[in-house]
């Protein structure tokens, strides 16, 4: 196969993996809203302040910070919960609500902590998943820097 054959499927090829990677672009208007897959999501997700995500995020916090690092720290307190983003990522994904809150911790400090509430990614999809991050605290660095990567 001479040069100039190599160079023109090369060519070709590079230009199906753009045509192919530009499809899967979120944001497309082909692309349908989580809504109207065969098992829909309804586009309901917990506020920010709601309670039951609050108390969710403060037992898992406590159980986490008791039983894994073994540093008797608690969340005592909530101030400041406020929405970042809601569906940042397109109208397609799984909804999701994105927030930061100013926790009160047993220690006497403040911490930000960013939260992640995701529509039916509870446990058996029954309940609001919570993904969650308190600065300061990621001793295992998962959503670094600073819990940014909690965020949309």
């Amino acid at each position: 196969m001479s040069r100039a054959a190599v160079f023109k499927v090369a060519v070709a090829l590079a230009g199906l993996f753009g045509a192919v990677a530009a499809a899967r672009e979120p944001g497309l208007e082909d692309t349908p809203p989580a809504e109207a897959r065969t098992i829909p999501y309804l586009g309901l997700v917990p506020a920010c302040d709601d309670e039951s995500v609050l108390w969710k995020l403060q037992r898992e916090f406590e159980g986490r910070e008791s039983g894994y690092w073994g540093s008797g720290l608690a969340i005592v307190n909530f101030t400041e919960a406020r929405e970042l983003g809601y569906r940042s990522k397109g109208a397609s994904y799984i909804p999701r609500r994105y927030c930061r809150a100013t926790a009160t911790l047993n220690d006497g400090r403040e911490r930000a902590v960013n939260y992640e509430i995701a529509e039916a990614l509870g446990f058996i999809g029954i309940d609001f998943g919570l993904t969650w991050c308190v600065t300061g605290l990621d001793r295992n660095h998962a959503f670094s820097p600073d819990c940014k990567a909690a965020g949309p």
